[in-house]
Order: C-alpha cells, then sequence, then structure tokens
C-alpha cells in the first residue's frame, strides 16, 4: 500500500506495483469466488477474474436473457454456472453483483448460506448503507467488503482486454476473519483494476450517487440539452447545435482532458475558447452549487434511495423506463446526433466498403447465373 499525496492531502493507494496479480492469486488460492448476477458488472468481473486464474463460478436466475448470456460466453452449466442459491452455497466469496433491486428481492434466499468465514463482496454500497430501506444485514461473522469500479460493467471488460484498468475504490466494512482487506485487495487487482484507492462503504454511495445525478449523467444530459435548445431558439441548424454542444466535446475535448486535465485541454484551444473557459466556468460553478447542495443532502438523508427503490419495485417500472428512454431518443437533438455519426469518417468509410462490397457480390452472382 502507498500513500500518494494530492494537494497536500494523503491517501491509501494501491497499484500493481505494490500488490501484483501473482500475489493476489496466492492470496485467494483456495477460495471460490461465486459472482452472483450477470447483468451489469458481473460479466465483466466473472470474466476477468477467470481470465487471470482464479476460481470462479457464476450464480445466476435459470430463466431469462442474463443465462443465456452467460452460456454464450463460455459458463457451462453444473460446472461453473449455477442457480443463485448453489452459487452462494458453492462460493466462500460472495460477489453480490445483482442490480440494487435484485439484491433485495434475492437476499431473504441467501443470507442463510452465509456461512461464517465466507466474505460478502459488494461493488456498490447500496444494500448495507441504505440497510433500513432494503433489509439487507449481513452476518456478525462474515467479512464484507468492497471492490467498486469507476466504471461501467462494459468499461471494465473493455479496458482489462486492452491490458488497461478501470480504477477502483476498495472498502472493509466487516472484518471477521482478520482477512479481509487483503482478499479485497486481491479481489480488486484480480478484476483488473488500474489502482485502487481506500474509501468507506458510506462515502462509496454518497459520491456514487451524487456523480450519477451529477456531473456523469443528469448534470451533462441536462445541460447538453439546456444549450441544444437555446441554439436551436436562437436559428442555429440541428446539425449545428449537436456539433456544439456534444460532438466536439466526446470527439475532442474530452480525449483531451483524459490525458492531461482541464487546464490542458483549454490550453490547447483557441485564446477565443481559453477565455470563454475561464471567463464563465466560475459563472457556471456557482449556479450549480445550490442544485448539488440539495442533490448531496438527499443522496445523504436515504431519500434517493427510497425513489429508487420505490420505482424500481413497481411492475411497470421497465415500460416506464422505455417510454422516459424513448422521449430522449426520440429527441430531435439525439435524432440530429445518430445524423451526424453516421456522417463521421469511420462510419463513411464502413459504409463505403460495405457498398463495395455488395457490388462485388452482385457481380459474382450475375456471372453464376449467365453460366
Amino acid at each position: 500500500m502507498a500513500k500518494i499525496n494530492f494537494g497536500g492531502i494523503e491517501e491509501n493507494v494501491v497499484t500493481r506495483e505494490e500488490f501484483s496479480l501473482d500475489k493476489a492469486r496466492e492470496i485467494l488460492r483456495d477460495e471460490v469466488i461465486a459472482v452472483i448476477g450477470y447483468g451489469v458488472q458481473g460479466p465483466a468481473q466473472a470474466l476477468n477474474l477467470k481470465d487471470n486464474g482464479f476460481n470462479v463460478i457464476v450464480g445466476q436466475r435459470r430463466s431469462g436473457f442474463s443465462w443465456q448470456k452467460a452460456v454464450e460466453d463460455g459458463w457451462q452449466e453444473g460446472k461453473d454456472l449455477f442457480d443463485i442459491e448453489e452459487a452462494v452455497d458453492r462460493g466462500s466469496i460472495i460477489a453480490y453483483l445483482l442490480s440494487d433491486a435484485g439484491q433485495i428481492e434475492v437476499w431473504p434466499r441467501i443470507k442463510k448460506y452465509l456461512t461464517s468465514g465466507k466474505a460478502l463482496y459488494f461493488s456498490h454500497g447500496f444494500g448495507v448503507v441504505y440497510k433500513d430501506h432494503t433489509g439487507i444485514v449481513p452476518p456478525n461473522d462474515i467479512d464484507v467488503i468492497l471492490v467498486a469500479p469507476k466504471g461501467a460493467g462494459r468499461s471494465v471488460r473493455e479496458h482489462f482486454l486492452k491490458g488497461k484498468g478501470i480504477n477502483a475504490s476498495y472498502a472493509v466494512f466487516q472484518d471477521y476473519t482478520g482477512k479481509a482487506l487483503e482478499r479485497t485487495l486481491a479481489m480488486g487487482i484480480g478484476i483488473g483494476a488500474g489502482y485502487l484507492f481506500e474509501t468507506t462503504f458510506e462515502k462509496e454511495v454518497y459520491s456514487d450517487l451524487t456523480g450519477e445525478r451529477g456531473v456523469l449523467l443528469g448534470a451533462l444530459a441536462g445541460v447538453m440539452e439546456a444549450q441544444y435548445n437555446l441554439l436551436r431558439k436562437y436559428g442555429h441548424s440541428p446539425s449545428e447545435a449537436f456539433n456544439e454542444t456534444v460532438e466536439e466535446l466526446t470527439e475532442s475535448l474530452i480525449p483531451l482532458m483524459a490525458q492531461k486535465g482541464v487546464d490542458w485541454m483549454i490550453a490547447n484551444c483557441s485564446t477565443t475558447a481559453q477565455r470563454g473557459a475561464l471567463d464563465w466556468k466560475d459563472k457556471f460553478r456557482k449556479a450549480v452549487e445550490p442544485v448539488f447542495e440539495q442533490l448531496y443532502k438527499r443522496v445523504k438523508s436515504g431519500q434517493e434511495a427510497k425513489r429508487v427503490i420505490e420505482e424500481n419495485s413497481k411492475s411497470d417500472y421497465r415500460e416506464r423506463l422505455n417510454q422516459e428512454l424513448s422521449q430522449i431518443h426520440n429527441s430531435e437533438m439525439w435524432q440530429a446526433g445518430a445524423v451526424v455519426r453516421q456522417l463521421r469518417p469511420e462510419n463513411q468509410e464502413v459504409r463505403a466498403i460495405a457498398k463495395n462490397e455488395k457490388k462485388q457480390i452482385v457481380k459474382v452472382s450475375r456471372k453464376l447465373k449467365n453460366k
């Protein structure tokens, strides 16, 4: 474990240099990792652990898309793919990676299999932190640990296959065996984390829910809609409004920011853009600070958790979700986006190749007919 200084603030971080994959394999040598749920994080973490040489099994409901997906990914029923209860019974580290709603539903069926000395592993502290709403209270004689990748499951897997890693936070909620920390770090290295930074279950949940509703998803989507609508209101074309709002951000500026930070991104823009960024960023920050304050208080109080659980528990949730997503998809802004994406050079090349291949197939077909 290393101490990293962030502008005078020290944090505990773990990298692959001081905690190698071989060390992780040795620590978990006698463990059976049961990945419960094969939806978002489940496939990525299970496959990464398997590819890294750990003993992994998957627990999933037999009926449904996710079971079939697991089979297509190479998991074999009766060998390393089981019903949820049997997988929890067989496992010594239970990676509880169902959705928050799924964790609530399944918990009464699996808690009896969480026998003394096992580890209950989460990638999100929601269920434990909001126990008054979820009913998830782990037994006292097991380890309760967390590794939370800072990216979607798809990104966790894609980064792994590219030899990279998604950064992740780690936490120990309950250390019964005395081995909880080393189990946690071994799991983090095993799933391919770039580096691991220390947190608590509470702080992981509060930051995660705030981030999802804020910069990562809610705020970003809302701010983009506001700018697009403003430009359209004043007569700019859909193409111009979308390019100035989304395309330039995702295709040009975000990659620059990812390389060396927002200051470097601004430094590599025009002088006009530089002044705009520096003169207006504080105005936007001050405008949204009250909204973020309200958001964080709602997250910490459990109001957001209560809303999530209530909404996700409704029988028509999926139908209503699809309607909400459809409204976004069918809006002028994102219809413009679909057209703009098709006009990207790489997509034009793909269409040109496909068009040429179609012509060749037609030519061959005609020759065969004439013989």
